[in-house]
Formats: structure tokens, C-alpha cells, sequence
């Protein structure tokens, strides 16, 4: 990454790229596609590239800035069918930075065997790691998809079956012990049953969580980025559950005619040739991939301005925001929008961004109407204590 950049607002303003934007904007497979695709009678998923999505900058910005700093605490999409929802989401695959993975069945990572009470609760990996052997490898970050039909048990995990059968009892991880340092996706995330709903909530929260079968216990990490995405018309999400969400984008079909001929055309290619046309872009690709990594590197350098500070507080302080979520992650994804225009430091420009990200649909009336009663029914206390207390002479 460049040290200088134009800043994104002065971009969205100016018309002009900053490293982002260039990043979002680049595009290849302007060429008729011509060659066939060869047939090795297997199917293999090539997923729709990130850069050849069409617009929706609000959208691409959001998961971007998940994929930089996962403390944001994920990214929730919410739009009618068709608009490119799930197509963002899985097209990210190809640009997902690595991650270190546990070679061990605890699934222990070296930083959790620093101290003695690792002997206990990770012995078989805790003697490998003290022999000089290797416990973890790296790998690409994943997306983790959880199906509709999903049971609880699925999802938490449970007894294994199989070993079962031999006459031995041994715990199952669940999808969110797999998605463990990767990325969880949920479509349709308000067509889920409610307990389901709650256990991902939970370890998302808490970083991991516990399963208990009879006298077996076992509690696994769950350090994973949430993405979720939904269509409001078929049921909406409970409020706890929208303010677990960082990040939240309202996705709209594009409205410029330019630009739908243009997802038409790219949809078409991709569809007629698929592996040329991600190959167009290969390079483009690799490119976003190392900007990643290079500004979640620097990530933890990147500090808040005062200037910065001071706004966002009055802006949540204005707009009477009660969730203490809500400066947390504003404030965590503009450090991750500095990280992406390699800069140590925020700015106001950065705020302006992130700000109706993380904090769109956080103002409750409901909540509002609430404590304006509750502040009624105090002032008659007061009063009646006051003249029970110095009644009037």
C-alpha cells in the first residue's frame, strides 16, 4: 500500500479513487469470451469474482472491513431477492486473507499452552507442543455456510454417533467450533429457529462456548466473523439479535440503467464461461488479497484521533443511541478503514463513512418512548416523597 492516499470521502465526493475504491472498481473480462471451458466431467465451484461485482459500494466496503478487523463483529445485509446478497458474500472466498489452524483434536493453537494449566485442559496437544512438534498450520480463512435445516445439534455439536457404536463416548464439534477463526455465513438469517439463533449469538459474544451430554463436557473456541443476510418481506429479525450485528447494509437493486446492462453482461459471461472469466480476474484478485493482509498488519497500530473521539460520541449522543455496541464498533471499523488507505491514524473522513454502517437501525423509539414514561413515573416519586417528607405548612 502507498503511505499517501486520497482520503474515501474526498473520493465519494470528488469522483476521484482512493485505494479502496480502486480496489472495488477495478474490473477485467471486457472482452468477449470466446474459448470453451474444458469439460472434465466434475463439477467445480468457481465463485463469482469480488471485483466483478457491479456498484454496491456500501455493501463491499462493509465486508471488506469485516475481512480487516473481525472485532467489528460481522456484517448483516438486508434486501429483497436477487440483488447480489449472497453472490458478495461468497464471491469473497478468493480474497480471504490465512489463518493459523490447530493441528490437535482440542483444537489448541500455541498461544493457548503458555501456562501450566494447559497440561490439564489440552493434554495430548500439550505434549506434542512441549516435544518440539508442530501444532498448527496455516490456512485459508474459510466461509463457513450454515444451512437452513440446520439442527441445534448441528450446529453446537453433540455425541459421535459412529464411535458410539463401539461402545465409546466421544463429543462431536459442531459448525461453530469449524468456523473457529473463519467465517460464518447465514442466509435467510431470519428464517432461523430461535435457539439456533441464540447458541450462535452467544459464542459469537463470548469467543466460544460449552456443550454438555450426560457427564461430557466440552467447550470450543468460536472466534468467527458473523455474516448473515436476509429479505425483510418473509420476517423480520428481533432487535437483540440486529444489534449483535456490526455492520449493517441495506442492499437495493441499482436504479442506473448503465449499470444493470452491465451486471447483465458480466452474469451472462460468467455463466457462459466461468473459468475464463474468473481467471480475467486473476491478477486484480491477488492484488486485493495482499492489500488484506497488508492492512490487517498494520491494523493494530492504527489509533483514534481526538478529533475523531470527540465527534463520534456526539453523534451517538445525538442521535440518543442506548447500545454501548453501537461507538465500539464505529469506532472499530474506522481504525479498519484507515488500515485499508494505510494510515496509523483516523480521521473525520473515516467516521463519515462508517458511521451509518454501524449505527443504522440502532436508535429504538420504542426505547425512547419507554424511558420518557419512566422519568415521568419518577418525578410523581419524587414529588410524593417530598411532600410526605415536608408536607406544606
Amino acid at each position: 500500500m502507498r503511505t499517501e492516499k486520497p482520503t474515501m470521502l474526498a473520493d465519494l465526493e470528488q469522483g476521484q479513487s482512493s485505494l479502496l475504491l480502486r480496489l472495488l472498481n477495478q474490473s477485467g473480462a471486457r472482452a468477449v469470451l470466446a474459448t470453451d471451458a474444458p469439460d472434465l466431467g466434475i463439477a467445480e465451484i468457481k465463485p463469482y469474482p469480488f471485483l466483478a461485482l457491479v456498484s454496491q459500494y456500501e455493501m463491499r466496503i462493509a465486508l471488506l472491513l469485516a475481512l480487516i478487523n473481525p472485532a467489528i463483529g460481522g456484517v448483516l445485509l438486508i434486501g429483497p431477492r436477487g440483488t447480489g446478497k449472497t453472490t458478495a458474500v461468497r464471491s469473497l472466498i478468493d480474497i480471504l486473507p490465512d489463518t493459523e489452524v490447530s493441528d490437535c483434536d482440542e483444537g489448541a493453537l500455541p498461544a493457548d499452552l503458555q501456562n501450566e494449566t494447559a497440561r490439564l485442559l489440552y493434554p495430548d496437544c500439550y505434549e506434542r507442543y512441549q516435544s518440539g512438534a508442530a501444532i498448527s498450520h496455516f490456512e485459508r480463512v474459510k466461509l463457513v455456510e450454515l444451512p437452513l435445516n440446520a439442527r441445534l445439534e448441528d450446529v453446537v455439536g453433540g455425541i459421535n454417533e459412529r464411535v458410539a457404536a463401539q461402545g465409546r463416548i466421544k463429543l462431536e464439534r459442531g459448525i461453530l467450533a469449524r468456523a473457529d477463526n473463519n467465517l460464518l455465513y447465514i442466509d435467510e438469517v431470519n428464517l432461523l429457529d430461535d435457539q439456533i439463533v441464540d447458541a450462535i449469538l452467544d459464542a459469537a459474544a463470548q469467543g466460544s462456548y460449552s456443550v454438555r451430554r450426560g457427564a461430557m463436557v466440552g467447550t470450543y473456541r468460536a472466534r468467527f466473523t458473523l455474516i448473515g443476510s436476509m429479505n425483510p418481506e418473509e420476517g423480520r429479525l428481533r432487535p437483540q439479535i440486529l444489534d449483535r450485528f456490526g455492520l449493517r447494509v441495506t442492499v437495493r437493486g441499482l436504479t442506473d440503467s448503465v449499470d444493470r446492462m452491465e451486471v447483465y453482461r458480466r452474469a451472462r459471461l460468467y455463466r457462459t464461461n466461468p473459468h475464463t472469466f474468473v481467471r480475467s480476474y486473476d491478477q486484480a484478485t491477488a492484488e486485493v488479497a495482499q492489500d488484506l493482509v497488508n492492512a490487517r498488519e498494520i491494523l493494530p497500530q492504527v489509533a483514534l484521533s481526538d478529533e475523531t473521539v470527540a465527534v463520534g460520541m456526539a453523534l451517538i449522543n445525538q442521535l440518543r443511541i442506548d447500545s454501548h455496541r453501537a461507538e465500539y464498533t464505529m469506532f472499530e471499523a474506522a481504525r479498519a478503514h484507515a488500515a485499508a488507505d494505510a494510515r496509523l491514524t483516523t480521521t473525520l473522513d473515516d467516521i463519515r463513512v462508517v458511521a451509518p454502517l454501524a449505527l443504522r437501525q440502532r436508535q429504538s423509539e420504542f426505547m425512547e418512548h419507554f424511558f420518557e414514561q419512566q422519568s415521568v413515573e419518577d418525578q410523581t416519586i419524587s414529588s410524593s416523597i417530598d411532600q410526605i417528607i415536608s408536607p406544606p405548612s
